[in-house]
């Protein structure tokens, strides 16, 4: 099995921006040169382990979190953080959430219909 990395940077890149740290805030509390950080982010350098346990930590996420477009298993994560985020939730914020998730469902296979068109 082969690693993307474009796809573990993009993963990076979009945690970074949902905490609202720029690249050299990363970089800072990684200790890892803003210039290597943006090639990480653009998958134009590999990630040592190290390097990738280090962003992790900084962003305050798992390495599996970051990895989870290349494991083999990624569907099962993506319903394990779904599971996580509904933990806290009431019946009717519950039945709301399935709701809305339905109709994203619906609105993301249509839009992918156009698209192969």
């Amino acid at each position: 099995m082969e690693i993307d990395y474009e796809l573990i940077g993009k993963r990076i890149r979009e945690e970074r921006i949902s905490q609202n740290l720029s690249q050299q805030t990363l970089a800072e509390i990684s200790n890892i040169s803003p210039t290597n950080i943006s090639h990480i982010e653009r998958g134009a350098t590999k990630l040592s382990l190290p390097t990738l346990v280090s962003i992790a930590n900084a962003l305050a996420v798992s390495a599996d979190f970051l990895l989870c477009d290349s494991l083999v298993e990624a569907d099962k994560i993506y319903i394990d953080e779904i599971n996580e985020l509904l933990l806290d939730c009431n019946p009717n914020e519950l039945k709301i959430i399935i709701d809305i998730m339905k109709s994203v469902k619906i609105t993301l296979r249509r839009h992918n219909k156009l698209d192969k068109k």
